[in-house]
């Protein structure tokens, strides 16, 4: 898209969704990035500043003025309020908030009091609940009152006179049970809910476990205080998915695609010198076994493969084992039978692959011997690599530690480094 004439683009944007303006945004380099910036109209723009990922949105409210940040930013609500705030710079974000009215304000400051990635800090203030010693009747007509519903609304919350909450109403019941009836014959006593220093991680995986589309949020005296909504759920979900891909190749989950040369030159760089590390651990095994090699020149055309069914085999178990942790699947009290069904299927895969593996090199190399070591450390580096993927993901998390940042380096290294000492310490002990 070229930014040119800014009337028919300002037009065309507005007829837009919000979330169709940010994939376009994000789509465009910088510089047309900026241009198309300036022609999105001020009711649109806090919307799509939601919906932009992080490192796309901190460029445009960096160049945009604090007036207009302050424009955008009042029709939000509190929640989509506090995912924007960690963007605005220090130095303007009081300007920016001072707009906002009181009320908002108030419930910015208990939204942010709590972690970004707890349910306090996903929660949205904008709710309505309601006491149970009243008709069916009465609701509907404090409904019809208010005007509107809040987005996401299929149940209220029933609290007591301390704002304890007690159960939830289906907001179908409102339409065909009977308007004499009282709110307590059709609430659910036992909502799924969540404290307020709740995971993230915890409750997308009750989301989507019980099919929820919204859920309230109580503090330590089980007081109602807020609610999660799925559109919120949602974009957790995205992030933790987009975390684990971009982790894995040891990237940030916020990378623009447009991003300076010198800045992703730099986060990549880290990376790659991490790489440069674990190649030459590799390497050195190698060359420990120099003299080996030289006498027995196909243990060097061999050994990558031995390496590389254990990493394959490794980030499979590893990949099972950080998604496990991450839904709650996987603990305590199950890791021992993890890790024993994981040997296991390490097994049976060495058994047949290192009878694959022997075969192929008996016949390329003409030595039977050559295929028994080959077989040997294949069937080794396997079930290394089931342990590995079991245990690193645990370890690496015990240590504050992101399992999908660092566990494939880790674990790589390890297969590599088992799967040239098996090899080459195999063929220096049979072969020699």
């Amino acid at each position: 898209m070229q930014v040119g004439n800014s009337a028919p683009i300002e037009s065309f944007l507005s007829e837009l969704h919000p979330a169709d303006v940010a994939d376009l945004l994000e789509s465009l380099t910088p510089t047309d990035r900026a241009r198309a910036w300036l022609q999105i109209p001020d009711e649109q723009g806090g919307f799509v500043l939601n919906e932009l990922q992080e490192a796309v949105r901190g460029q445009l409210i960096g160049e945009t003025p604090k007036e207009r940040l302050a424009q955008l930013i009042q029709p939000l609500d509190v929640d989509d309020i506090a995912d924007l705030v960690p963007d605005v710079p220090a130095n303007i974000l009081s300007d920016v908030l001072f707009t906002v009215n009181q009320e908002a304000r108030k419930g910015l400051g208990e939204v942010l009091s709590y972690p970004e990635d707890s349910a306090g800090g996903l929660m949205d203030l904008d709710m309505i609940a309601v006491r149970d010693d009243v008709t069916l009747g009465v609701i509907t007509r404090f409904l019809r009152l208010r005007g509107e519903l809040p987005l996401n609304t299929d149940v209220l919350f029933l609290v007591d006179r301390e704002g304890v909450l007690k159960g939830v109403l289906p907001i179908g019941s409102l339409l065909i049970a009977p308007l004499n009836d009282l709110v307590a014959e059709h609430v659910d006593p036992e909502p799924v809910f969540f404290g307020v220093l709740d995971s993230e991680e915890e409750v997308a995986s009750a989301f989507e476990k019980y099919n929820l589309i919204s859920a309230p949020v109580v503090d330590e005296n089980n007081r109602l205080i807020g609610r999660i909504t799925i559109d919120d759920v949602v974009d957790v979900i995205r992030e933790i998915e987009s975390q684990m891909i971009m982790a894995g190749a040891g990237l940030r989950q916020d990378e623009d695609v447009f991003s300076p040369v010198t800045q992703t030159a730099r986060s990549r760089a880290v990376w790659l010198g991490v790489n440069l590390m674990t190649a030459l651990l590799g390497s050195w095994v190698i060359g420990q076994f120099e003299g080996t090699i030289q006498k027995l020149v196909a243990l060097a055309v061999l050994m990558p493969i031995v390496a590389s069914m254990g990493g394959n085999a490794g980030m499979q178990t590893l990949t099972i084992v950080i998604r496990g942790l991450s839904v709650g699947n996987i603990n305590s009290s199950n890791i021992r039978a993890v890790l024993r069904k994981e040997i296991l299927v390490g097994i049976l895969n060495g058994l047949l692959w290192a009878v694959a593996v022997a075969l192929i090199a008996a016949l390329w190399f003409g030595d039977p011997n050559l295929g028994v070591v080959i077989a040997l450390a294949t069937l080794i580096n396997l079930v290394i690599a089931a342990f590995a993927g079991v245990f690193l993901p645990i370890i690496l998390d015990k240590l504050g530690i992101d399992p999908a940042l660092a566990g494939g380096v880790a674990l790589t290294t390890g297969t590599d480094v088992v799967g040239y000492f098996a090899v080459l310490g195999l063929a220096a002990t049979l072969l020699f």
